[in-house]
């Protein structure tokens, strides 16, 4: 069991300043502590974060070159040019291809697409891929999710005549590809307002701004299209902030009412109807499985289930995801094992700051997810490597205090590519040179993480009493929706609680489940993946609890259940 540091959020929080904001706007003070939390300190700011209009979502032509992307798309739609969209095998990827394309369809575009294998061609723009598609007639293609480093792959696209715009959310390096345009809200020289679109996001902006030329109320393909970018933002773990949150909820509201076939018999495989519709399905029953078409098939099957019409088809391929989700966990399983058979047999592995393994074969598929797994396990950094034949491919996961992006841009000359955000990055590298820049990585580590850093941390909004946590309070938090990065879910504490049943469940007992007693109230609690915590802790312990507020659903009852972060023994300094 990990010690973590308490952080509580509303430390420092002026509390005149929190009563008037509570009373001017009629908010329960709890609700207007997480806003405070979250910097939004004033009624207008707080109206659109709770009632996310359509008013808030951002010009599309305020994004750099959609002039120049607009026109260009519009020019070819009108000749009868043959545009081809290249995306990427990850659910951000496609979601950008499926929402671009069947909008360019819809306007009469003689239009194909284009998706990577993950296995043989790797991440983002090719040669052999662009000589392909330059042959097939094309004469514009238009990258979603991708593009924004293939500086040499768009020169070549020019020597066969292939027109290229870029659309795409990752970070920027100095030079930028010489396209028709380059859409990226994180561009230098970007005056958006909003620099967190998903890859999805920027895709469907260019589909608004495309409707918009031609004339087309941009209301309606917002309406028509904000599923598919509400399941690719929430997938790939962008904020849920701003115009964020308004594409998310438009496009949970639309799948509540049947929307895309594809995605609605998603729901249905994965049981997740019996629960209401939110972010949280979205992210562990509907992106899991369209995930694994890229992972361990192809992602043109998850684009084909996206795009079919027939019932019947859909539901065959929604079967095909959903059993190769389930060959991808037993992939999963058998990859962490391996590696952290490695990890326990390295000596010096307590020394370093940042994880390397590489194991011959691992699944190019799975072994980010394996990464993340082992990144929060050990609260430390995380790159895992498959090689074949003296040549790795490795995925990485990071912790809030080190950009993975700015590590590997440090480490760069031991790598033949490399590419992401500060929490998630892909890379190439040969093998002779794994333990040059295992040891360079550890030593920038060194020079930038503190002891600090390397210890856990629970962020807890604020103390709440015990008889807070009710029906009509978990409810409240609703108002909140949708939850993900930079609003991620309420946490609360409560001190001084009394143990009065606990032990582990699940199928191979890794689950914690407690029921507490407070001041009268008594609360039952989950702890998914916890069950290291029952050794620690008995019936009669008094103890101070973090966790966050869930309704469970039981055979059509709802009730209040805590969703336990963490469990210390009861102190003054857990305050």
């Amino acid at each position: 069991m990990r010690n973590k540091i308490w952080c509580y959020k509303n430390r420092g929080t002026d509390m005149g300043e929190l009563k008037a904001f509570s009373e001017k706007y009629r908010m329960p003070p709890v609700i207007s502590t997480i806003l405070f939390n979250r910097g939004i300190k004033d009624g207008e700011a707080a109206k659109v974060f709770l009632q996310k209009p359509l008013s808030g979502v951002h010009n599309p032509f305020d994004l750099p070159d959609m002039e120049q992307a607009a026109e260009r798309i519009v020019s070819a739609i009108e000749n009868g040019e043959k545009i081809v969209i290249y995306g990427d095998y990850d659910v951000d990827g496609i979601t950008s291809t499926v929402l671009l394309y069947s909008f360019l369809k819809g306007e009469g575009a003689d239009v194909d697409y284009y998706i990577p294998d993950r296995v043989n061609e790797g991440y983002g723009i090719n040669i052999m891929a662009i000589n392909r598609i330059a042959k097939s007639g094309a004469k514009l293609m238009v990258t979603v999710d991708c593009g924004i480093t293939a500086v040499g792959e768009v020169e070549f696209a020019r020597t066969q005549k292939l027109d290229v715009i870029i659309t795409d959310h990752h970070t920027c390096k100095e030079e930028l590809p010489r396209a028709v345009a380059v859409v990226n809200p994180k561009r230098a020289d970007s005056e958006y307002p909003f620099d967190a679109l998903a890859g999805v996001g920027v895709a469907f902006k260019t589909a608004l701004a495309v409707a918009i030329k031609r004339g087309r109320s941009a209301k309606d393909v917002f309406m028509q299209y904000a599923e598919l970018a509400a399941v690719g933002t929430i997938a790939d773990v962008v904020s849920v902030t701003d115009e964020n949150r308004i594409i998310i909820e438009y496009g949970i509201e639309i799948m509540k009412k049947g929307g895309n076939r594809g995605i609605r018999t998603l729901l249905e495989v994965s049981g997740a109807l019996s629960r209401p519709i939110d972010a949280a399905t979205v992210a562990f029953s509907v992106a899991p499985r369209l995930n694994a078409a890229g992972r361990i098939g192809s992602a043109d099957t998850a684009v084909k289930l996206l795009i079919e019409q027939d019932l019947d088809e859909v539901r065959k391929i929604a079967s095909e995801l959903d059993g190769a989700n389930r060959s991808r966990q037993e992939t999963e399983q058998q990859i962490y094992d391996e590696a952290m058979d490695k990890v326990m047999k390295d000596a010096a592995f307590d020394k370093k700051q940042v994880i390397v393994l590489a194991g011959e074969g691992w699944h190019h598929g799975v072994i980010g997810i394996v990464a993340s797994r082992i990144c929060e396990r050990f609260y430390k950094p995380c790159i895992l490597i498959s090689y074949e034949n003296g040549v790795g491919k490795g995925s990485g996961r990071s912790i809030s205090g080190f950009n993975l992006f700015d590590a590997l841009c440090a480490t760069e000359e031991y790598l033949t590519n490399f590419g992401g955000h500060s929490q998630a990055a892909g890379l190439g590298i040969n093998m002779d040179s794994i333990d040059a820049f295992t040891a360079a990585i550890n030593k920038y580590a060194a020079s930038v993480l503190t002891e600090q850093d390397m210890i856990p941390k629970v962020d807890i909004d604020c103390r709440v009493k015990p008889e807070t946590v009710s029906l009509p309070f978990a409810k409240a938090l609703k108002r909140l929706e949708p939850f993900g990065t930079d609003n991620e879910k309420p946490v609360f504490s409560v001190l001084g609680a009394k143990i009065t049943a606990i032990d582990t469940v699940g199928a191979d007992k890794k689950h914690l489940r407690m029921r507490l007693a407070a001041d009268g109230v008594q609360i039952p609690a989950i702890g998914f993946s916890m069950a290291e915590y029952a050794a620690f802790f008995k019936n009669g312990d008094v103890v101070d609890v973090a966790f966050s507020v869930d309704i469970n659903f039981y055979q059509g009852t709802e009730s209040v259940q805590i969703l336990l972060k963490d469990l210390k023994k009861h102190s003054s300094n857990n305050m």
